[in-house]
């Protein structure tokens, strides 16, 4: 090994090979990786409620200790990994962003932490988020505001704005993340790395409900589809306290992501036929992408589905507002505590709170008609590709963008519209970079397949990967 930097440039699942088979120590990779948070993370803000640096080497080092003792160990022994925080990690901080929440320290891991801990992961802190994850822009009133890997007066994305900023800028292998509505896809595109957003029930999640599928889902980012693949082996799999979760074995999401392509079909949906609003250059940033399917041997072809674009907006806008305010009622409902809240969390979570059974009924039973619509076109396509986000990423002073492509945005979140087909389908979807604008600020491209087809994602996104090599040919500059 070359050093702090040859470490921190491997990709997850070298690094993996390299700890496990002891050609280099835990305690290593553990130094090298907080030397580069030392050097980056104040200047990019992606890693918050950082531990003592003694206490993580120790624990590094009883890590190199169980491999030294033959013991047998996880695929992610010994990574440095900061979780999402809107996760809990035992004895770590669980803010949530909300200043609410700023002194509470979590009591116990949730079943994805859990799975990472037996794994080997070590917990460093958290990554930032937006407050209560809402808004694809990570800032709050606890940490702060996360800067965008490329130009660090941009804004990194959310709401796994600070696990994408990470990754690109290897202040870790990968990371965890959540996705509601397009917080996998839009830190990776404004960040030029990968994020997976999963089906409901890849990756069991507890809650008050553990019956009916959720809009939001966990998932990954990381610099290559592989080294997502690898933490998904262990982030997925059946739990009986989830009872509609996966049954599938999880450990396939690590083996080899070959595959041939040749005459795979791809559909182009571009802006939906003009209904969906992009920035100058975004949607020819990413148009400028597809010649690397073709390269591999895919079929594009332009078309969309005949659905009403806007009916789908409109029924995810009353999911998103039920399941806020399903979410955050108790503390609008106290004034004291509402008061501390951001804006768009308070119109949200009201707006829910005023639903009836009869227009919560309609918006799932559209989210059907939907997947069904979408069910179809995709018996005639492998896979759905469209832009993962509507502009490059804006000055991170402001809250949001307010005007996207000469219209007004008349919402906090309508400039992430082209996020929530897939949301609202409830299938997988992998953001990959799709180049550089004319400013050299990143965008990406989502691949969407068939329900339960995170395998086929990943496998696509590595024979992309291989063509187009965006993270290996464009790193950041501060990387």
């Amino acid at each position: 090994m070359t050093g702090a930097d040859g470490i921190t440039a491997l990709g997850a699942v070298h690094l993996s090979a390299a700890i496990r088979g002891r050609a280099i120590s835990c305690r290593e990779v553990m130094r090298a990786y907080l030397d580069r948070i030392a050097s980056l993370n104040p200047t990019y803000n992606a890693i918050v409620a950082l531990r003592d640096e003694a206490a993580l080497l120790h624990e590094a080092a009883e890590a190199d200790g169980r491999i030294a003792r033959g013991e047998p160990v996880g695929l992610l022994h010994g990574f440095p990994l900061a979780v999402k925080d809107l996760d809990p990690v035992r004895g770590l901080p669980f803010t949530q962003g909300s200043p609410i929440f700023a002194d509470r320290i979590a009591e116990a891991d949730s079943i994805m932490v859990s799975r990472l801990r037996s794994a080997g992961a070590i917990f460093i802190g958290k990554t930032n988020v937006p407050e209560f994850g809402l808004g694809s822009h990570s800032f709050n009133p606890v940490y702060g505001v996360t800067a965008n890997a490329y130009d660090p007066g941009k804004t990194g994305g959310g709401s796994s704005g600070g696990a994408a900023v990470a990754v690109a800028l290897r202040m870790q292998p990968v990371a965890d993340g959540t996705d509601h509505g397009g917080s996998l896809r839009n830190p990776p595109a404004f960040n030029n790395v990968y994020g997976l957003r999963t089906c409901w029930g890849r990756i069991p999640v507890e809650g008050a409900d553990v019956f009916s599928p959720g809009l939001s889902v966990p998932g990954a980012i990381g610099r290559s589809p592989a080294d997502i693949g690898l933490m998904l082996s262990v982030q997925a799999g059946y739990d009986p306290r989830c009872p509609n979760s996966i049954r599938q074995d999880p450990n396939g999401f690590a083996a080899p992501l070959e595959r041939n392509f040749r005459g795979v079909r791809i559909a182009w949906l571009g802006d939906f036929g003009g209904r969906i609003p992009f920035d100058p250059d975004v949607l020819e940033t990413c148009r400028s992408a597809l010649p690397a399917f073709t390269a591999i041997g895919c079929r594009v072809d332009e078309a969309v589905p005949d659905f009403d674009l806007e009916r789908v907006w409109r029924d995810w806008r009353v999911l998103r507002a039920f399941t806020v305010a399903a979410a955050l009622r108790p503390l609008v409902e106290d004034p004291a505590r509402k008061a501390l809240m951001k804006p768009e969390a308070v119109w949200e979570a009201e707006r829910g709170l005023v639903l009836s059974a009869e227009q919560v009924t309609a918006a799932q039973e559209g989210r059907t008609l939907w997947y069904a619509a979408l069910r179809r076109f995709m018996e005639v396509y492998d896979f759905v590709v469209m832009p993962t986000s509507q502009v490059f990423p804006f000055d991170k002073a402001l809250r949001w963008p307010e005007r996207v492509g000469g219209r007004t945005m008349d919402t906090y979140h309508r400039w992430m519209q082209t996020a929530i087909p897939a949301t609202m389908a409830g299938l997988p979807a992998l953001a990959v970079p799709a180049g550089f604008g004319p400013d050299g600020l990143p965008a990406g491209i989502q691949i969407i397949g068939r329900n339960h087809g995170e395998l086929a994602c990943l496998q696509l996104g590595a024979a992309y990967d291989a063509a187009s090599g965006w993270v290996r040919r464009h790193p950041p500059p501060a990387a």
